[in-house]
C-alpha cells in the first residue's frame, strides 16, 4: 500500500519531494524516488507484504519499465509463479514487483489479469510513455492534470497541488454537481484542469497527448433461471474466497464491526481464517440514541460469538465538530457524506495496519431507497396499475404508498432517480448567484440520464444498482472508505468488491436481491448459515453518525455562524438570502432540509479550510490525536461494558 505521485516533463527533484511528502500519511514507513530528465516518480510506502524488501519505485530487469503502485494485488503469488516459468527473475515477495514483469508480457492489457485494489503508474523509459490504471470498481483513487508544461499525477489531489505550488481555480461545474451528490462526481474534481481517473480506466500520456479508455465494465447479462439454493452456495463460497484473499498480509489484519449483516458476515469468515483472535472495531456515541445502543450490543454479541478481540470508540458531537475540518482536508474536495471512519480509524491505527470493511454490500445486493422502489416499480410495469391497486401487498414495503409507486413507475428510471438528489437543478437555479452565468449551463439530471444510458442491464433492480456502482459507490462510499482510513495510515480492504464476486452479483436477477420488501434477500440466506437471526434481521445502521439530531441541537450555532452572508461572500457562489431562508426553515422544523443544510455547511467549512490552510482547526485535531485515546479492551467471554477514556479528549476539543 502506497501513496504514489509524479510528473512527466522537466526534472525537478525538489518538486517531486514536495509531492511525495504530501502523501506521507498514505505511507509513513518509507519513501523513494525515480528521477530522470523526462519523468519523476515518487512513492510513500505502508509496509504490509514483504515488509523489509518492498521499496518502490520498482523496475523491470533491464530498467526500461518503472512502476509505482498503490494497493494490493491478491493473486500476485500465482502471477509470480507464471512469470518465473517464463524466465522472469524476482528479488522480493512484494506484489509491486509483479507489475513491471507482467507489463513486459501483456502491455496495457496487464490489468485484465489482476485481482485486487490498485492505482498504478507505469513509465516506459524508451518510449517516454506514461500509463495510469485504476482498479475495476474504483477502490483506490488516482488523479492527474496537465499544467505548466508538465503532466502530473497523484493518489490524492493534495500531492498534485504541492507540485503545482498553488491551487487552480475552483471548477464551477464540479461545485454545482457536489450540491446534488454530496461529493464531486468523477472524472471531475473541484479544481479546474485536474481530473480523476475513472474506475476501470487507463489514461495514457504520450507525445503531449492524453487518451483515456475503459478496460472492464459490468456485463449486464442476468441468469434468470438460477437455482436459489445453488445461488446461496455460490455466494457463500465467493465471499469465503474473497475474504481469504484479503487476509494476505505480513502484519495483523482487523475488521470493522457495526453489528449489522454486512460487517458481521465479513467477521465470521475472517475469524475462521485468522491464526490469532481477530481484532474488531466498533464506533459508538456518548449521546443517548436507542438505535445506536442497540448497534453496540449487536457488535458485542458478534464479537463474543467469534471470539474476537473487540475494541470500541465512543465519539461525541464535540469531536465531530472539532474534527470536521481535518476530515474534509482528507478529501481535498467538498464532501457531505459519511465522516465516522475518520474517528474510528484513530482507534484502529493503535492496533492494526489493515482492516476489513463491509462496504459494497448495499450496492451489490440492494438496500437504498432507489433499490427498494425498483421491485414495486417492476410490479406496476408488469401487472398494471389496476392490479397493484387491488393487491397492494405486491408493492412491499410501499403497500401504503400505492399511488406514489404508480406515479414513479410511469417516469423514466433516470428521471425518478434524479428526483432523489439533495438539490435538484431547479433548486440550485434559485440558490446560486446569477452573476455566475456558467451555472445555468449545467444539468445534474442530464448527468444522471447519461449514466443510466450506459447501464447495460435491462433488469429494473440491477439498473438502479449498476447506476450506484458507477457513481455513488466510487465517488462517495469508496471515497470516504479510502481517504478517512489513509488519513490515519490504515489500509481498508473491501471483500464484497472482489471483481469476481461483483460480476457474480450482477448476474443475479433483481428478485433475488430484494424480495417482498426484504432487502439483501440472497445475502441474508448466506447470513442465516453463519449468524443469529437477530443479527441478520437487524435494521440497517452502519457507522452513520446521528447528524440530523446534532444539526438541530449541538451544531446549530456553528452552522448559523458559518453560513452568514459575510462568510458566504468570500466566494460569492450563493444568493445569501436564499441560504439564510433555507437555514431558518430548517430550524423552524423542516427536517427534510437536513441534507441540504449539511451540504452547504460542509462546503463552506471545506472552502475556508482550503483557502486558509486549515491552520487553527487542524492544530485542534492534532492536539486531540495526541491525547491518550487508548480503549479499555473488551473480553468477548464476558459482558463487561467497554468504555473509551474520552474525558481528556472531550475537554480539549470542546469549542
Amino acid at each position: 500500500m502506497c501513496g504514489i505521485c509524479g510528473f512527466v516533463g522537466k526534472s525537478d527533484r525538489s518538486k517531486l519531494a514536495a509531492m511525495t511528502a504530501a502523501l506521507r500519511h498514505r505511507g509513513p514507513d518509507d519513501e523513494a524516488f525515480f528521477v530522470s530528465d523526462q519523468a519523476c516518480l515518487g512513492a510513500r510506502r505502508l509496509a504490509i507484504v514483504d515488509v523489509d524488501h518492498g521499496r518502490q519505485p520498482m523496475t523491470s530487469e533491464d530498467g526500461s519499465i518503472v512502476v509505482v503502485f498503490n494497493g494490493e494485488i491478491y493473486n500476485a503469488d500465482a502471477l509470480r509463479r507464471q512469470l518465473q516459468a517464463r524466465g522472469h527473475r524476482f528479488s522480493t515477495r512484494c506484489d509491486t514487483e509483479v507489475i513491471p514483469h507482467l507489463y513486459e508480457e501483456c502491455g496495457d492489457g496487464f490489468a485484465q489479469v489482476l485481482n485486487g485494489q490498485f492505482a498504478i503508474a507505469v513509465w516506459e523509459v524508451r518510449n517516454r510513455r506514461l500509463l495510469l490504471t485504476r482498479d475495476r470498481i474504483g477502490i483506490k483513487p488516482l488523479f492527474f492534470g496537465q499544467r505548466h508544461g508538465r503532466f502530473f499525477f497523484g493518489s490524492e489531489l493534495k500531492s498534485i497541488l504541492a507540485g503545482l505550488g498553488e491551487p487552480p481555480p475552483i471548477s464551477l461545474e464540479a461545485f454545482y454537481h457536489y450540491l446534488s451528490f454530496k461529493c464531486v462526481p468523477a472524472p471531475l474534481t473541484i479544481y479546474e484542469g485536474l481530473s480523476a481517473v475513472r474506475p476501470a480506466e487507463q489514461v495514457v500520456f504520450h507525445d503531449g497527448r492524453v487518451t483515456r479508455r475503459s478496460y472492464w465494465s459490468f456485463d449486464g447479462a442476468v441468469t434468470e433461471a438460477m437455482d436459489e439454493r445453488e445461488a446461496v452456495d455460490r455466494l457463500d463460497a465467493a465471499l469465503a474466497r474473497s475474504v481469504k484473499r484479503r487476509m494476505i498480509a505480513d502484519v495483523p489484519v482487523g475488521a470493522m464491526l457495526s453489528g449489522g449483516l454486512d460487517s458481521s458476515l465479513i467477521v465470521s469468515y475472517a475469524a475462521e481464517l485468522s491464526d490469532r483472535p481477530l481484532q474488531t472495531f466498533t464506533l459508538g456515541f456518548t449521546d443517548d440514541f436507542a438505535n445506536k445502543r442497540a448497534e453496540i450490543e449487536a457488535a458485542r454479541k458478534v464479537a463474543r460469538l467469534f471470539g474476537t478481540e473487540h475494541h470500541e470508540h465512543f465519539t461525541t458531537h464535540e469531536e465531530l465538530l472539532a474534527g470536521l475540518p481535518g476530515a474534509l482536508r482528507a478529501f481535498d474536495e467538498p464532501f457531505a457524506g459519511v465522516m465516522s471512519p475518520y474517528f474510528l480509524n484513530r482507534l484502529v491505527r493503535q492496533h492494526v495496519k489493515v482492516c476489513l470493511s463491509g462496504d459494497g454490500a448495499d450496492e451489490l445486493f440492494g438496500s437504498y431507497l432507489a433499490h427498494r422502489l425498483a421491485q414495486p416499480v417492476r410490479q406496476v410495469l408488469s401487472r398494471g396499475a389496476d392490479a397493484v391497486r387491488r393487491a397492494p401487498h405486491l408493492l412491499a414495503p410501499f403497500e401504503k404508498e400505492v399511488e406514489r409507486v404508480i406515479a414513479v413507475a410511469h417516469r423514466q428510471d433516470w428521471a425518478w432517480r434524479a428526483s432523489l438528489l439533495v438539490f435538484s437543478d431547479q433548486e440550485k437555479r434559485e440558490l446560486l448567484n446569477p452573476d455566475y452565468p456558467a451555472f445555468a449551463t449545467f444539468s445534474t439530471a442530464a448527468m444522471v440520464r447519461s449514466t443510466f444510458a450506459r447501464c447495460r442491464t435491462n433488469d429494473v433492480q440491477n439498473r438502479q444498482q449498476e447506476y450506484d456502482c458507477r457513481t455513488l459507490l466510487p465517488d462517495l462510499v469508496l471515497n470516504f472508505n479510502d481517504r478517512l482510513s489513509m488519513a490515519h495510515s490504515i489500509e481498508t480492504r473491501v471483500p464484497f468488491l472482489d471483481h469476481e464476486l461483483t460480476e457474480y452479483a450482477f448476474a443475479l436477477p433483481g428478485r433475488m436481491k430484494i424480495r417482498d420488501g426484504c432487502c439483501k434477500w440472497l445475502l441474508k440466506q448466506v447470513g442465516r448459515r453463519r449468524l443469529p437471526d437477530e443479527i441478520v434481521d437487524r435494521p440497517k445502521e452502519g457507522f452513520v453518525m446521528p447528524i440530523n439530531a446534532w444539526q438541530r441541537s449541538a451544531f446549530r450555532q456553528a452552522i448559523e455562524q458559518t453560513l452568514t452572508p459575510k462568510r458566504l461572500a468570500r466566494h460569492g457562489f450563493f444568493r445569501p438570502q436564499r441560504v439564510q431562508n433555507l437555514v431558518r426553515e430548517y430550524y423552524a422544523g423542516e427536517t427534510d432540509l437536513q441534507y441540504k443544510v449539511w451540504a452547504l455547511y460542509c462546503f463552506q467549512t471545506w472552502y475556508e479550510g482550503a483557502v486558509d490552510g486549515y491552520g487553527a482547526d487542524e492544530s485542534a485535531v492534532v492536539r486531540h490525536d495526541a491525547l491518550d485515546m487508548t480503549p479499555v479492551r473488551h473480553n468477548p467471554a464476558s459482558d463487561v461494558r467497554v468504555e473509551t477514556r474520552l474525558e481528556q479528549a472531550n475537554a480539549a476539543v470542546t469549542p
